[in-house]
């Protein structure tokens, strides 16, 4: 039973998770190394989680620290070969693309901005669950997501996108 009931969770929350992995690291080989990390912690702790009653917002909490952590890693290896002197140039100096895509803009956001905007506007949640996962304040959440949303606009805003995306009507 315990194990039919993970495995119905696991087949629902995986893409979903992968995803939310993605839009937070950017990283498409990453992201579903990351959600399946969060599913194996979901598994060893399935018993107290599923009891409690939301185990997709316990998963999307892990996914969002192991995200954290994973992108920190980044950070410090990238740090150590600049050091070595191994960094590369065009890396350093922004590369303005033609078109810059939300993810790339997504990128730019600091992480908990981009969390909290994935998390409110990608995977519709409300705040208190934003709030939960994250273990912020719900005016964190509020004041993260507003700022968010405006430096998401604002690095968007000179960008000329077409007027539909993959037959979706893109906002502006």
């Amino acid at each position: 039973m315990r194990d039919q009931a993970f495995h119905a969770f696991f087949e629902r929350h995986h893409k979903e998770l992968s995803g939310l992995a993605y839009l937070l690291s950017g990283d498409s080989s990453a992201a579903d190394d990351l959600a399946a990390d969060a599913l194996t912690e979901v598994w060893k702790h399935w018993d107290r989680v599923n009891a409690a009653g939301d185990p997709a917002a316990y998963a999307r909490g892990i996914v969002a620290n192991l995200t954290r952590n994973w992108i920190r890693r980044q950070g410090r290896a990238r740090r150590g070969l600049q050091l070595l002197g191994w960094g590369n140039d065009r890396e350093r100096t922004p590369d303005v693309p033609a078109v810059l895509d939300v993810r790339t803009a997504l990128k730019r956001l600091p992480y908990r901005r981009r969390t909290c905007v994935v998390l409110r506007y990608a995977f519709d949640l409300p705040e208190q669950e934003v709030a939960e996962i994250l273990g912020i304040s719900v005016g964190a959440v509020k004041s993260q997501t507003s700022r968010g949303a405006k430096q998401l606009a604002d690095l968007l805003q000179d960008t000329r996108l077409p007027d539909t995306l993959d037959g979706w009507e893109v906002a502006r």
